[in-house]
């Protein structure tokens, strides 16, 4: 099944250095089982970051027992739509992929404000 990206493309990778996605398969992609819809195609920052951890969800420390290695400022990774759209009203949205940004995102992000942070 094509996955596609939120301007209507064939849906381009995010990261595989780190691997990302919630199937870790690289691609944010969506397959209608994913509870966090981690379908954001995101360019990280350490504003970004900062703000994910004071929402409870550290992505900087390491956990090696789940083979993730902590991102830095910099890293591409899939992260939830809601998380962006948190942090975006907040003030803290971090650079977006577009062509790696699953369509599923418009269902809680609106594409003008995606475009507005595209990396």
């Amino acid at each position: 099944m094509n996955q596609i990206n939120v301007l209507g493309t064939e849906l381009l990778p995010c990261s595989t250095d780190p691997m990302t996605g919630y199937y870790r398969t690289g691609c944010c992609e969506n397959r209608g089982d994913d509870p966090g819809m981690h379908v954001v195609c995101c360019r990280v920052t350490d504003d970004f970051l900062v703000f994910s951890a004071s929402r409870g969800n550290d992505l900087s420390t390491p956990m090696p027992e789940y083979g993730f290695p902590g991102l830095v400022a910099g890293d591409q990774w899939c992260v939830c739509a809601m998380r962006w759209h948190e942090a975006f009203l907040a003030g803290h949205a971090c650079p977006v992929v577009l062509e790696s940004t699953h369509v599923s995102a418009l269902e809680y992000v609106d594409l003008d404000d995606l475009r507005t942070h595209a990396a």
